[in-house]
């Protein structure tokens, strides 16, 4: 099991780290844009940047979203149950996840090779660039549903969303 914590560990850096990239890149564009405007100069290739950095944003934050549990949740009906009942419902739904991120991800790897053969506008940067961000979300979301069902069967965790920060009294 430490193999697995050191696995998650690391890709939870590496994608951490992507993601705050993705964040500067997204606040750099928009500032050069809006800049941009202010003075009469604005490029056109800041709004595909901008639009792409948001697309990269959204496909590496969503892996780790489902692992904090920022994710859309219905924890109230979840909650609410016994705890064995609960714990079910925790694993049916990380295993509905991984399974549909699995079956999705041929499907989002030949959306991504159409890419390959187009451009985009302004940037002239290979639309599988682009594309990539919808396998990359799909194999993401799996990946850290899959952690958590191996925990949940290894009793190492009871499927509950790991905290970034632990709530503090004052």
């Amino acid at each position: 099991m430490r193999y697995l914590d050191w696995l998650q560990s690391v890709v939870v850096a590496v994608f951490r780290t992507a993601v705050g990239v993705a964040f500067v890149v997204l606040i750099v564009s928009v500032l050069w844009q809006v800049i941009g405007r202010l003075t009469g100069n604005s490029p056109v290739w800041t709004e595909e940047l901008t639009r792409f950095a948001l697309l990269y944003l959204a496909a590496i934050g969503a892996g780790l979203s489902l692992r904090t549990g920022e994710l859309v949740n219905v924890d109230v009906v979840v909650e609410s149950l016994p705890e064995r009942a609960a714990w079910w419902l925790r694993l049916v739904s990380a295993v509905l996840v991984a399974v549909l991120g699995l079956y999705l991800l041929p499907m989002a790897w030949q959306f991504t090779s159409i890419g390959w053969f187009q451009s985009s506008p302004t940037l002239g940067l290979s639309m599988g660039w682009v594309h990539l961000t919808m396998f990359l979300m799909l194999a993401l979301l799996a990946f850290f549903a899959v952690l958590r069902i191996v925990a949940m069967l290894a009793g190492t965790s009871d499927g509950r969303p790991t905290q970034l920060f632990q709530d503090e009294e004052i």
